[in-house]
């Protein structure tokens, strides 16, 4: 059953930053478990032993906006094919610069969000770059089939949608039983169910996972996510050789065969 996005949702926790510095021995290198870019994510283990994820924004391309947004799409996905929600720290944070010849004080603040760990790591560490099906056939049905069920309740979980519009394999988790779960909802966006398709003028995402449209009029719809899931599923049942270059298997054939493929793909 559809539900609002405005529902209420458990509270998230609030961790303070001491606390957070603390559990990753300061935010040290042998704690980080990934990077990519918007932040770097460490692991920490609370007090009651629980192991969390934590993404540490970096300030560079990264607002204010930008955070809530990832904040209020994550805080509302609650489904067991959608990495779980722990918490956040948000600290003003200041420090001073020269400027000028003057010191001043700039606003720089300390931007943290707290996922569950799940020990499987990614599905991109999984998959080979020439080896079909690895793990075997029946890991990657369950792996499709879940990452399938979690999309489709992005898309359609509630009234309004939340589009992902970077799924690949390297922000697909992997649990317990080799369970996936979506996560990294950096550029995610909500569309109301009226609007079906719009246009941006900033283009982000990961080539080899855009679609065509996309890349050639800026347009967003829900054919964004399921094109995404496409080369997922071309990588897991053929490997990794099916994106090169940055570009995906269909996108070099559309290259190769233009006009004629852009519109029968459209």
């Amino acid at each position: 059953m559809e539900s609002s996005l405005q529902d209420a949702s458990p509270q998230p926790r609030e961790f303070p930053l001491e606390y957070l510095q603390r559990i990753t021995n300061n935010f040290s290198e042998d704690n980080i478990i990934g990077e990519g870019g918007f932040g770097v994510v460490y692991k920490g283990v609370l007090d009651n032993g629980d192991v969390i994820a934590l993404k540490k924004l970096t300030h560079k391309g990264l607002d204010d906006k930008e955070f809530t947004n990832e904040f209020n799409n994550i805080i509302r996905a609650h489904h067991q094919n959608i990495v779980q929600f722990s918490g956040y720290c948000y600290h003003p944070g200041t420090s001073w610069v020269m400027h000028n010849g003057q010191y001043i004080f700039a606003h720089e603040p300390i931007r943290i969000l707290c996922f569950e760990y799940l020990h499987g790591g990614n599905l991109e560490s999984h998959l080979s770059d020439d080896q079909p099906c690895r793990p075997d056939w029946q890991t990657c049905y369950k792996i499709i089939k879940g990452v399938c069920q979690g999309l489709n309740y992005l898309h359609n979980g509630h009234i309004d949608s939340i589009y992902h519009l970077d799924l690949k394999p390297a922000n697909i988790l992997l649990g317990n039983n080799m369970i996936p779960k979506i996560g990294d909802f950096g550029i995610s966006r909500i569309f109301p169910s009226t609007k079906t398709v719009t246009t941006t003028t900033r283009m982000m995402g990961t080539m080899g996972f855009m679609p065509p449209e996309y890349i050639n009029k800026q347009e967003i719809s829900p054919k964004y996510d399921v094109f995404s899931l496409g080369a997922i599923i071309i990588q897991i049942m053929a490997g990794r050789q099916y994106v090169k270059n940055g570009r995906s298997y269909i996108q070099q054939c559309r290259h190769k065969h233009g006009k004629k493929l852009k519109h029968a793909s459209e």
